[in-house]
């Protein structure tokens, strides 16, 4: 049986539920704005998402009432990151003098989404479609300016039309490659492999980068378990999952020791996701009708694990810069997508321009090496440095702030 059509008109129109999605459907619901965020999946739980909220978002949240609801989620506080070395752990960064949120907060992705979501039910001109997949852009047939989206959901095609169409559909955008738009690769020398390990109550309770020669490790603090990533050579994944996976464990315990036993709860490679890192960027983030943000805009590498950060500071510069003309009445024009281009590209350049000189000279070069050729270690100068409190600040700040912070500017609508 043929399934219906169904037709859904509203003032913007977000593709994709992603942290950048899911924020700016928030902030536009807040100002007023019939809003509608449809999302491919039936739900936010999905593994291995960046669960890393930065105090930029932490600011965020605050200046919108959500952060002591926030504060009640499942997290644990990261005041400082290590590099474990052999003769201990190594402070690299320390979030301490940060204010006002002095810390990283690692939360599954998912409690947050659903955080965002249920505070943007509120407003009766929101909604939000799960299992809905956009499928195509429609054009209006004079003007040519995009002026909807297809959606495919199990009850049929859902049909929307909105003044603005905005792509939070991640880095591998279907709405982008619907409209032609084409990344710049800036090129990453790694992917990752992640996986989950129990946490026994005597393992170390930081946080940590465990540099290596030929692979790195890095191990997450979850509370109960930790959740690990091995940064391998861009391409390397099937050779490595090739290998039986007790060598896989003991390239691991040889890094990390103290997990030796917790290993044993990989079972196969089954256990074991591979992220393929990517590190790009759109030339132009819009066209008429149709704006690009987070992901769909620029993909960012895993350093640092600024990607939802990055992607929520979009959000709120778009909504501040979009909300005036779509409460008016009127169709954001070119200039005006322009402006959030504009008001974003600069901290994407330098976050990523950090992120690529970081891959090219310590993480390729490193990479390439043997691991029989012993472990690395960090140089003298460097660990004097890092001696410092303000040294440690340093990459806190960059990371933990970023460029240029976004704070939340848009009208807030009065609920009646």
């Amino acid at each position: 049986m043929e399934l219906p059509e169904k037709l859904l008109s509203c003032q913007c129109c977000v593709v994709g539920g992603g942290p950048a999605g899911m924020m700016l459907g928030l902030l536009l619901a807040r100002a007023g704005i019939k809003t509608a965020v449809i999302e491919k999946h039936g739900d936010f739980l999905r593994d291995f998402r960046g669960d890393t909220v930065h105090p930029s978002t932490l600011q965020i949240l605050d200046e919108l009432g959500l952060k002591s609801r926030f504060d009640q989620l499942p997290q644990q506080r990261v005041s400082q990151l290590e590099v474990m070395l052999a003769h201990g752990p190594c402070a690299v960064a320390d979030f301490r003098k940060l204010k006002p949120f002095p810390y990283l907060a690692l939360v599954p992705q998912w409690d947050l989404l659903a955080l965002l979501a249920q505070e943007s039910a509120r407003y009766p001109w929101y909604s939000l479609h799960m299992q809905s997949e956009a499928i195509r852009l429609v054009h209006d047939e004079t003007s040519g300016r995009v002026c909807g989206v297809h959606a495919q959901t199990p009850n049929g095609t859902l049909h929307i039309r909105a003044d603005l169409i905005v792509g939070c559909d991640g880095r591998q955008s279907m709405l982008r490659h619907a409209a032609g738009m084409h990344p710049q690769n800036l090129g990453a020398p790694m992917d990752v492999l992640w996986f989950k390990v129990p946490r026994a109550t005597w393992h170390p309770k930081g946080t940590y980068g465990v540099p290596g020669r030929g692979s790195f490790l890095v191990l997450l603090n979850r509370g109960n378990y930790w959740q690990t990533a091995v940064v391998i050579p861009k391409g390397a994944a099937e050779r490595w999952q090739a290998q039986p996976l007790q060598l896989f464990r003991d390239s691991i315990t040889r890094r990390a020791p103290f997990l030796s036993n917790e290993l044993n709860s990989l079972t196969s490679w089954d256990d074991v996701k591979l992220l393929e890192v990517r590190v790009d960027r759109l030339q132009h983030w819009h066209q008429p009708g149709l704006l690009f943000i987070g992901d769909a805009a620029h993909a960012m590498s895993p350093i640092g694990g600024v990607g939802i950060n990055l992607a929520i500071q979009d959000a709120v510069a778009a909504a501040n810069i979009i909300a005036a003309p779509l409460l008016a009445g009127l169709q954001p024009n070119e200039l005006t997508l322009a402006r959030v281009q504009r008001r974003r590209m600069l901290p994407t350049r330098l976050t990523q321009h950090i992120q690529t000189t970081l891959q090219r000279r310590l993480i390729a070069p490193a990479l390439q090496m043997n691991e029989s050729d012993g472990p690395i270690e960090i140089p003298a100068l460097l660990k004097l440095l890092l001696r410092s409190d303000t040294v440690r600040s340093i990459p806190a700040r960059i990371f933990g702030l970023g460029f240029r912070r976004e704070h939340v500017r848009s009208p807030e609508c009065k609920m009646p």
